[in-house]
């Protein structure tokens, strides 16, 4: 199931024509009125949220949906395209922040890869324990399947956002390494390229925030950053 927010008649038709197209199921709100108490009894897996709403504001509706249901996704599409508020919006944990006009078939292609993240793969317990890395640190440890995109933290379930979850992989697979700010734009932000140094310092805050209290990603002002947990064989 996913929700789409949006206040333009025309645009919430046409997405969700796309979406219905490609085999989603997806229920339609012209504002932030009923979305949190609908999640109690329909669940979604993704929210696709506009930020200017006649009734409220996407951010603080985002805010909510995270704080009482953090499993469910969200991204925003929007027509604010300053940097202040692609920040904000990442801050908040979005997915991703698409700004109008848009394409809508580039936007069921987003969709795709947010869900495809979100979704664990059905493995076998051997299978599992093969994409498994361990690490530890401190009081803390610290789990990274690679097949069903999960982290542990204490064997509590982290949910990261896509871009999170590729920092996360990507500095991992290279313990040790002092990987600079230039490389984890390349590698793990996409169609953020054009992001600033402030969009790597945003993920990297709401990331280490999500981590627990040991610090697992060293920063080594000047050149980059590094993971430093132990290895669990």
């Amino acid at each position: 199931m996913i929700y789409v927010v949006e206040d333009n008649d025309a645009i919430r038709e046409t997405i969700c024509s796309y979406l219905e197209l490609s085999d989603y199921e997806v229920e339609q709100f012209r504002g932030v009125a009923t979305v949190v108490e609908s999640l109690e009894f329909k669940k979604a897996r993704l929210c696709i949220l506009d930020v200017m709403l006649p009734d409220g504001n996407g951010f603080e509706l985002a805010k909510r949906i995270h704080e009482e249901h953090s499993e469910v996704a969200f991204l925003f599409l929007t027509a604010r395209e300053a940097e202040s508020d692609r920040i904000l919006g990442l801050e908040l944990g979005a997915e991703d922040y698409i700004v109008k006009p848009f394409s809508p078939r580039e936007l069921v292609l987003r969709v795709q890869a947010i869900l495809r993240r979100l979704d664990i793969s059905q493995t076998t317990p051997g299978e599992q324990n093969d994409s498994i890395q361990s690490w530890k640190m401190g009081s803390q440890s610290l789990s990274i399947d690679k097949k069903t995109h999960q982290v542990l933290v204490n064997a509590q379930e982290v949910y990261l956002t896509k871009v999170e979850w590729k920092i996360v992989a990507f500095l991992s697979s290279n313990p040790g390494q002092l990987i600079s700010r230039d490389r984890i734009l390349g590698e793990c932000l996409d169609y953020l390229h054009d992001g600033s140094d402030r969009t790597v310092n945003t993920h990297l805050k709401n990331l280490r925030s999500k981590l627990g209290d040991e610090q697992w990603i060293e920063t080594v002002r000047g050149f980059g950053y590094k993971w430093v947990g132990e290895a669990v064989l």
